[in-house]
């Protein structure tokens, strides 16, 4: 139904007008009980879902939405419905930002893929922190991605990090710390080997203050180059974090069936959807051989299927997060990739 008659109809609308419209009127459903229902019969489906536990958190199963599709956790009970295991809000930062200027995401349809240059649009951790505060779903693992602010300089960024914590510390069950982003100018600067290890160093430490630990994730661009990950192995070591979610949006344009062209014309921004499966399955296989069991690899990025989704658990992950792939097929992909995952 959805591929067939609702898709269509959404990409009528420009992709962010596209989105708002689908989110109010899950938002409308998930508020009236019979409508639930019939939602979840006719476009979700039965699930079977087993739980996963990892970074000594138990998700009710191994399917996340990643972050940037609830960037202020609006709509966690509306979500809820569609049977994600977990949520990340965000990306938020200390203070409000409106992002970049519109356009500013856009749908590649024949690569199945979207760029966005979003930029951090979100109303700031203390309205996040309010919302999060407000959900009457409490089952769902709920994770915040945190970031800087467009203005904060580099050399900064580590006190905007500690604001997010802390003011999101007593609402979230993780943190990940977002250094990836192509969006924010000079953020992936703090992904080289000194500014990281002193953020993520700095964000453990401030944890260990806390009464409970909540885990800690960071986030990868999946430009890098293999000696950067190798840095990257080397400072979740050092660092103790729980965690990595593997991978970002890219940069890179390679191999696209979208005409130069029209690519040219959209602009900068970071790419997801398809064409960024094979990359982000290569880097979670490359993090998984040199990593323990105990660290926890979440894998993200070009899920459109339930073989997809195995992929990237074969490859080493422990769970995945869902983006792209549920605008392009929606929203019974979850349920399909929820049952095939309980498997294992």
């Amino acid at each position: 139904m959805y591929r067939f008659f609702i898709r269509p109809i959404l990409f009528c609308f420009n992709p962010e007008m596209a989105h708002h419209v689908t989110m109010s009127i899950l938002q409308f459903i998930s508020k009236t009980v019979i409508l639930k229902k019939l939602f979840q019969w006719l476009m979700v489906g039965k699930a079977h879902p087993k739980p996963v536990m990892i970074a000594d958190l138990t998700f009710p199963n191994a399917v996340g939405l990643a972050a940037g599709f609830d960037k202020n956790a609006s709509y966690l009970d509306a979500f809820a419905l569609l049977g994600f295991g977990s949520i990340e809000v965000g990306t938020v930062t200390p203070l409000a930002q409106p992002g970049n200027s519109k356009p500013r995401l856009f749908r590649l349809i024949k690569d199945r893929a979207l760029i966005n240059r979003m930029g951090f649009n979100n109303e700031g951790a203390e309205a996040v922190a309010e919302n999060l505060k407000k959900r009457k779903n409490k089952n769902i693992i709920i994770g915040g991605n945190i970031g800087k602010n467009k203005l904060t300089p580099n050399e900064h960024a580590v006190e905007d990090y500690i604001k997010c914590f802390n003011i999101l510390y007593a609402v979230v069950d993780y943190f990940v710390v977002n250094v990836s982003s192509p969006n924010t100018p000079g953020l992936r600067d703090l992904q080289e080997k000194k500014p990281l290890t002193e953020l993520l160093q700095t964000l453990m430490n401030l944890n260990q203050t806390k009464p409970v630990i909540k885990p800690i994730f960071l986030k990868i661009a999946p430009d890098l180059t293999e000696e950067q990950l190798k840095d990257i192995v080397e400072i979740i070591q050092t660092t103790s974090i729980h965690g990595i979610i593997a991978t970002n949006t890219t940069t890179s344009r390679r191999a696209l069936q979208t005409s130069v062209i029209h690519i040219d014309r959209i602009g900068a921004g970071g790419l997801s959807g398809e064409p960024l499966k094979q990359r982000s399955t290569e880097v979670i296989a490359f993090l998984r051989s040199r990593l323990p069991k105990t660290i926890a690899i979440i894998g993200v990025g070009g899920i459109h299927s339930v073989e997809d989704a195995e992929e990237k658990i074969l490859a080493g992950a422990n769970i995945v997060q869902v983006y792209t792939g549920l605008v392009y097929e929606g929203p019974s992909l979850i349920r399909r990739i929820v049952n095939r995952l309980a498997r294992y």
